[in-house]
């Protein structure tokens, strides 16, 4: 019996050492480069604060503060958007630096000394001052070695990572408490309008602090603080923040970090990155670790808690309440995450799911109706649709019960009949579609995104028995093929006379942003493939059937664009698909549904080859909180959700040797690509449990009681 408990106890050590280990193949300067727009400074999973190096404060390629590239430095922020296309925050710069003797600064980053991991960040300028971050889940922490005993440190609280707007912030309050103590608030105006209060601390007192000019545009104060350090030539600072009050701020920074031991603060964020990234272990080469983890931590940095530890958050209304489990998210990009990384996130971090779903609900009573696009608990309204809808839903179908039911049928059809920004209800159900003629941007994408929320009320009122708005709204749902044009053969503009759009051009993408249109950051071909994600049998009714459906498809993966546009998410294409952008992610998986469903899985091994790699360039395309990374990962295990908001994962072919997904619940679903090779690429049978899969999908309900999942690998 002892011997027996001694193997046992030896094989749980092994299973935890395994399991504690995966952060050293994360990567984070993958993403860095190009338009991945992702960060390399620290971060907790699903942290309020991520200390980094911002290089610039206002080009779009700069939208997370850090291109891997460029060697300038302005200083290094608590806080970033990790994969966005468009800036905020960026809060409290800090730049620690030596005058030249002409009185210089040299801000240049010596890259060579540039290394992150895992809960830490540290780079040495060109002046020798050495900078080292680290952080906790509210609060960053500095430590900066200099050359001498003679320490200058700027903090400019102006700062901030900008968009359409040179001025920023609207109105500040900034308090020198004492020699080591600064604390405060700003209130600015962005991509979103919100307050964020602060404290700063010192672990020595400054000797000296001078206040620097500011322009007629500034409304916060940057300040020089000189020190005089010991010995070791350290300073540490901690910055500590809260959306409700300076009180808030210091109380977080006590509960997270009461001392100034800085490497015991990064040994802690190691140990709860490990046990998030050990909830999944792969079998596979040092590159494809590589990818498969840093898309893991990358798929965790957000939703951001932005809750105190006391649970106080300031809501969207800008008033002050308390979250049940210390619990409110933001960092919600809701159009991108609802697709990938929202269902993914039910399999690996369930334990977050009914936080953001009451979350969702909170932000609904206080502005009255759900969220778009959230920063720092405020709505920026970005994209288009209403997809916390899908969301809400999609958590209803996988079995989580911890918020109400029928307040959330409540909200989703309050959303969705009372017109709020970015819709226009009077509208859309006059016409069923948004004519062009009126609504004069994204008229085409509004109505088929509309036309996907719309099912998902319906599918919620069916399951709660309220069948009136259920046949209201799946009315709705239809209203896609109001915009069907048989001689295309795909969804195109019409006016309120009916009338289709002249000077049609299929393969011009638009964009509110620089190409308006009625398309969003795509064109005809892209959007033609939303409404299959709820409705499949009406798509090919439309088209003729299942093989004029698979011809469509070919079509798509094999006409060619003159002039793709990067900055419409025209990037990584193979035909008319772009990988670089969201709406595409599920057309692949729509092969499982056509007369050829291999040819789906080819493409799927040439995405994950060819548009994924462990550089900094690696991605290619906006990361977008973790949306890419999703895909890449779930593609990587087999499956994908085609329709987010059910409980079915489409089988494809995974890309992985093995894989062991540790559940929270504590099963296990082992998953195996038998006879795996560059050759065996095509999955011939799949196996749950050693039965035989004969749907096209996986069930969230399977994948969570765990077993083994094979899946026949063949060349053929």
């Amino acid at each position: 019996m002892i011997k027996l408990l001694l193997i046992s106890t030896l094989a749980l050590m092994s299973c935890h050492v395994m399991a504690q280990n995966n952060s050293q193949f994360v990567n984070v300067f993958i993403g860095t480069d190009g338009t991945g727009h992702t960060f390399p400074g620290p971060s907790m999973p699903f942290g309020m604060v991520q200390p980094g190096p911002d290089n610039k404060d206002g080009d779009w390629a700069y939208t997370s503060g850090y291109q891997f590239r460029d060697t300038a430095v302005q200083g290094f922020s608590q806080t970033h958007l990790s994969g966005t296309g468009i800036g905020e925050l960026g809060d409290i710069l800090l730049l620690p630096f030596v005058e030249s003797k002409n009185g210089s600064l040299m801000n240049i980053l010596l890259k060579n000394t540039e290394k992150a991991s895992v809960g830490y960040y540290t780079v040495t300028k060109k002046d020798k001052v050495k900078v080292e971050l680290t952080a906790s889940e509210r609060v960053a922490f500095h430590r900066y070695t200099f050359p001498a005993k003679e320490a200058r440190l700027l903090i400019n609280f102006q700062h901030g990572i900008r968009f359409l707007t040179d001025s920023l912030v609207l109105e500040s309050q900034v308090k020198i408490e004492d020699n080591n103590t600064i604390s405060g608030y700003c209130h600015t105006k962005n991509w979103v309008e919100r307050k964020y209060f602060f404290v700063v601390k010192f672990d020595l007192p400054f000797v000296k602090s001078e206040i620097l000019p500011q322009d007629r545009k500034e409304n916060a104060p940057k300040y020089i603080f000189d020190f005089k350090l010991d010995e070791n030539k350290i300073l540490k600072v901690k910055i500590a923040l809260s959306t409700v009050d300076a009180a808030g701020a210091k109380l977080n920074l006590e509960a997270e970090i009461p001392g100034w031991n800085f490497d015991k603060v990064k040994q802690n964020a190691v140990k709860v990155w490990d046990d998030y990234l050990g909830r999944i272990d792969i079998r596979a080469g040092s590159k494809q670790k590589q990818i498969f983890y840093t898309s893991l931590y990358h798929l965790l940095l957000q939703p951001s808690n932005i809750a105190d530890v006391d649970g106080k958050y300031r809501g969207a209304d800008d008033k002050i309440a308390v979250a049940a489990n210390n619990e409110y998210y933001s960092t919600l990009s809701i159009w991108d995450v609802y697709r990938g990384a929202f269902p993914l996130l039910q399999i690996i971090a369930p334990e977050k799911i009914n936080g953001i779903i009451n979350t969702l609900l909170l932000h609904h009573k206080a502005a009255g109706f759900l969220p778009i696009w959230t920063a720092w608990g405020q709505d920026n309204y970005c994209m288009i649709g209403n997809h916390a809808i899908p969301m809400i839903l999609s958590a209803y179908n996988h079995g989580f019960t911890g918020f109400d039911a029928k307040e959330a049928l409540k909200a989703i059809a309050e959303t969705s009949t009372k017109s709020h920004i970015n819709s226009n209800w009077e509208l859309y159900n006059q016409y069923g579609y948004y004519p062009f003629d009126r609504m004069d941007n994204e008229a085409v994408s509004r109505t088929l995104e509309s036309g996907y929320d719309d099912w998902c009320v319906a599918q919620m009122a069916e399951k709660l028995r309220e069948k009136a708005t259920a046949d209201k709204f799946n009315i709705r749902a239809g209203y896609y093929r109001n915009l069907f044009d048989p001689e295309t053969k795909l969804f195109r503009g019409k006016d309120t006379k009916g009338n289709f759009r002249t000077h049609f051009d299929p393969l011009a993408a638009t964009s509110p942003m620089n190409n308006p249109g009625d398309y969003t950051e795509a064109n005809a071909w892209q959007y033609f493939w939303t409404p299959a994600q709820y409705d499949i049998n009406g798509m090919m009714e439309l088209l003729g059937g299942k093989s004029a459906f698979t011809k469509q498809l070919n079509d798509f993966f094999t006409i060619q664009s003159k002039n793709p546009n990067k900055f419409l998410g025209q990037e990584a294409m193979i035909g008319q698909y772009a990988h670089g952008n969201e709406p595409g992610h599920h057309i692949l998986y729509l092969y499982a549904y056509s007369n050829t469903p291999k040819v789906g899985q080819k493409y799927i091994r040439q995405i994950i080859n060819e548009f994924h790699n462990n550089t900094p360039d690696g991605m290619i395309g906006n990361d977008d909180c973790g949306q890419m990374s999703a895909w890449y990962i779930l593609s990587s295990l087999g499956f994908y959700p085609v329709n987010p908001a059910s409980d079915e994962f489409v089988l494809g072919a995974p890309q992985l040797e093995k894989a062991v997904l540790h559940l929270t619940n504590g099963n296990q679903l082992i998953i195996e690509a038998k006879n795996s090779s560059a050759q065996n690429i095509y999955t011939k049978k799949v196996f749950l449990k050693g039965i035989p899969v004969n749907e096209l999908f996986i069930t969230y309900k399977e994948i969570m009681a765990g077993g083994n999942l094979q899946f026949q690998m063949t060349k053929k």
